[in-house]
């Protein structure tokens, strides 16, 4: 009321040429629902008012708003703020922000200091309920889970609220936000107190109802929220405003002589101010001078007591209100949907007696968040150093394992098949468990790098009688539903698994592997094993060259070499004796002329290295044998029904049935052992062809085993190993930053040596390593185009020689009368021809030589 009055006086002392005057007609609704309707029927039968201000709470406004629609009287509240009311019609007007519009500053503080889960308390009333979908969608945006509502009566008893204190206490999260009204919050932070949950760890944010009531607190309840952060609508600062706060408090006290003064107007008092001024100015625009108002002939013998008239000036008022612009004292007026326009926020920490603004959050910078992940929506994306419960400046981590001293029951699975990984041993006398292996060691280590202490211990899955409980989906499960808190072994990430809990980052490696026995498909007894280093292709194309060779030779040195001369039934021996021989370089027959010694240099080149490859070849295939490979893949063993094995307890079984295999060909096995002994045997004698495995069980077992049998084809791509904890559980963002942590610093490497020693196989003698191929044609290919292109050359430099000396002859034989045969026959005898040259004798006997024809 001091807020309005003195609003009306500035107004008009401002403003003293308008021709409107505002006239003020209090009614006292004494906080009830009843009679805020019974004063508003008042106002608007008897009174005939244009407009009604008010009323102040949300559970008052919801009845009010239908009379002010059936009125046509705009109905504007100042601090009626439940987003439930908007707009119901359109003769509500909130000139007080939405309780909606604060959400998103709550929820970037969570953001900002990535805590994930939150308990929201807020009382049971239109005020507390409104805003609870809101704040939901905000956390859930950010991806921060409400783990418990706490939800207060408006009437609870202090041990109520006491009782309910110690319940939250004795859950792990610990931020709390608050929604709830001023007088039910100050007895909330009286018992939090009471209850020592006003101390170090502890975090709690309040919504900007408390906040801007703030001063207006009990010194004993301010003390009770030290550390407390909270939002409030940014209020620029202005000259202006401290004029007006100086005579508003003035005022305040000639008021309420008998009221300690505040120190300070509040948001509400803000809000009323402006709303007056902007009444006024919206009945200036107007311009009417008196209330008019007609009967509502539709009622007329209605004996309905809320039937009123029908305002004429009320939808002329409320327009010009919305319209109405302004700087004011609480920031921009400006309403848009009937709803004041959105603001900043501050952020603020209680700290002594007064607020601390920590920072500042914009809803231009919020909608840049929403495109970015990583920002939140704060000025300079930075919040002051604030100081928590307890009078700490350390950020609590939002979360404590809870004060009951319960420790976190790990979960391990009983028998694993592969002791190093994990190891559950009992002492029968003692009736103590002994727990150990890889992970478990990896475990230890990755808590113990947490910033904070967790205790914990480790509980076999099994049943009451000392058998295993179940697979590790079922271990997974019994997670889910609060009977383990984290499960520790080797649990491979699944979609089944993650049903149920969330996994941590991988702590090993992922994949199956297909782990069969080892065979030869080269044996050093075939009869045909010394053809084996080459191809057949490449073996025939030699033989080619050998002829081509031989025929070469045999023509470049048939008419001047003895050597090549005789029966022609012995040609087809000598064309392959001269290459064959030169192998092993044997052959005795003398080359006379250049060009087949050129042939003969390229050919002896070529043998050398034919040799050489053949030999090295050989020599290798009598040291070491080559795996058999790529004709036991999948679908080959599917399509043969060979029968194939995997871990007990594993996802595999499914996995195989998905790849094709028929579950009457899936055997199961436990330990190492029993893997060998199926692999020794095969599917033909009871056993498996193939066992599929994790590959870190296949690596283990290689270790061991790695002399019979090898790792064959490319692993089939899987989620690795990780804890599983429950949904929602706080410890997996850190375990999972431990694991990285540990992963840099080789840690998790040391463990993982100390477990599982390197194998006595030598790697360099690993059968897995040896591979060739068969040599074949294309390796020798630009050798023997070479090869044959001298050859070629060669044979036809000489042959077009031998036509051009002959030239007579070949155009005497072409242009004879007699048959093709004869024709051929005649130029077989030319090629036959000794060359005088190489042979003298050949030429005394035709008379070629000179002083030997008389003799002849």
């Amino acid at each position: 009321m001091t807020s309005l009055s003195l609003a009306l006086s500035d107004f008009y002392s401002f403003n003293s040429n308008f021709s409107t005057r505002l006239v003020l007609h209090t009614r006292d609704s004494k906080g009830r629902v009843t009679d805020a309707a019974a004063s508003a029927l008042n106002l608007l039968k008897e009174v005939q008012v244009d407009a009604i201000i008010g009323p102040q709470r949300s559970s008052q406004a919801e009845f009010v708003i239908g009379l002010g629609d059936t009125a046509k009287v705009p109905i504007i509240s100042f601090s009626a703020t439940s987003p439930s009311l908007r707009p119901q019609t359109p003769y509500f007007v909130q000139t007080a922000l939405n309780d909606a519009a604060q959400v998103d500053a709550v929820a970037a503080i969570v953001k900002y200091f990535r805590w994930n889960q939150i308990v929201l308390v807020y009382e049971d009333s239109e005020f507390g309920n409104g805003i609870t979908p809101y704040l939901s969608n905000a956390f859930q945006q950010i991806n921060a889970r409400i783990s418990y509502r706490s939800i207060i009566p408006t009437s609870a008893s202090d041990d109520f609220i006491l009782q309910e204190m110690y319940k939250m206490k004795t859950m792990q999260t610990r931020v709390f936000v608050l929604h709830l009204s001023s007088p039910l919050a100050s007895r909330i932070f009286l018992k939090a107190k009471e209850a020592e949950m006003m101390s170090e760890g502890y975090v709690w944010i309040v919504t900007s109802g408390l906040m801007d009531l703030f001063y207006s607190l009990n010194s004993s309840v301010v003390e009770s929220m030290q550390g407390v952060l909270g939002v409030k609508p940014l209020v620029p600062r202005s000259s202006k405003l401290i004029s007006t706060t100086v005579r508003w408090k003035k005022k305040f006290a000639d008021d309420n002589p008998e009221t300690t003064p505040q120190t300070e107007m509040n948001l509400y008092g803000l809000w009323a101010y402006d709303t007056l001024w902007a009444l006024a100015m919206a009945a200036e625009k107007t311009v009417f001078k008196e209330p008019t108002s007609l009967p509502n002939t539709t009622s007329l013998n209605s004996t309905d007591m809320f039937v009123t008239g029908t305002s004429q000036t009320g939808p002329k008022l409320l327009a010009a209100m919305l319209e109405t612009k302004f700087e004011g004292l609480a920031g921009n007026f400006n309403l848009v949907n009937g709803q004041l326009d959105q603001s900043s926020f501050q952020i603020l920490n209680v700290n002594g007696t007064g607020l601390r603004e920590v920072g500042t959050w914009t809803p231009l910078l919020q909608s840049l968040s929403q495109r970015n992940a990583s920002m939140t929506g704060f000025s300079g994306e930075h919040l002051d150093s604030i100081i928590w419960p307890g009078e700490s400046r350390n950020v609590p981590k939002g979360w404590e394992v809870p004060v009951s001293g319960k420790k976190l029951r790990v979960g391990v699975p009983l028998e694993s098949g592969f002791p190093e990984f994990v190891k559950v041993e009992k002492d029968p006398q003692t009736n103590s468990t002994k727990i150990s292996g890889l992970y478990i060691d990896l475990f230890d280590s990755i808590i113990a790098a947490l910033p904070y202490a967790v205790r914990y211990e480790y509980v076999p899955f099994e049943k009451s009688d000392g058998s295993s409980a179940g697979s590790y989906d079922d271990l997974s499960y019994q997670v889910s539903i609060g009977n383990y808190d984290v499960a520790v072994g080797d649990i491979t990430i699944t979609a089944t698994r993650s049903q149920y809990v969330v996994f941590t980052l991988p702590v090993e490696e992922g994949g199956v592997t297909r782990t069969q026995k080892i065979q030869y498909d080269d044996n050093p007894n075939d009869k045909w094993f010394f053809l084996k280093p080459l191809k057949m292709e490449l073996w025939l194309t030699i033989l080619a060259l050998f002829v081509f060779t031989g025929v070469s030779l045999w023509i470049l040195e048939h008419k001047f070499n003895k050597a090549f001369r005789g029966r022609p039934s012995g040609y087809l021996g000598l064309i392959f004796y001269i290459p064959f021989m030169s192998l092993v370089f044997a052959h005795r027959e003398k080359i006379v002329t250049n060009l087949a010694r050129v042939v003969v240099v390229v050919w002896i080149f070529v043998v050398l290295v034919l040799t050489s490859t053949y030999t090295a070849s050989l020599s290798a295939r009598l040291t070491t044998f080559k795996l058999q490979q790529g004709d036991t893949d999948v679908n080959t063993l599917i399509r043969n029904g060979d029968y194939v094995g995997c871990r007990e307890g594993t996802f595999l079984a499914e996995f195989l049935r998905r790849l094709g295999f028929h579950e009457s060909k899936i055997r199961i096995y436990k330990h190492p052992e029993e893997f060998d002994d199926a692999l020794s045997k095969g599917s033909e004698n009871g056993g498996v062809t193939a066992i599929f495995s994790s590959t870190p069980y296949a690596d283990l077992f290689l270790s061991k085993y790695c002399s019979k049998y090898m790792k064959f084809g490319s692993p089939y791509l899987t989620a690795g190993f990780a804890f599983g904890f429950p949904k929602g559980s706080p410890l997996v963002g850190d375990v999972s930053s431990a694991i990285t942590k540990l992963t840099d610093s080789h840690k998790i490497a040391e463990i993982k040596a100390h477990w599982i020693r390197k194998s006595g196989c030598n790697e360099d003698d690993d059968p897995s390593k040896v591979g060739w191929t068969n040599i074949g044609l294309k390796s020798f290919k630009v050798l023997f185009v070479v090869t044959g292109s001298v050859t070629g050359a060669a044979v036809l430099l000489f042959l077009a020689s031998f036509l051009y000396q002959h030239r007579v002859r070949v155009r005497e034989i072409y242009d004879s009368d007699n048959t093709f045969w004869l024709k051929m026959r005649a130029f077989g005898n030319l090629f036959d021809e000794k060359d005088p040259d190489f042979f003298p004798e050949s030429a005394i006997e035709m008379g070629l030589l000179p002083g030997h024809s008389n003799r002849q």
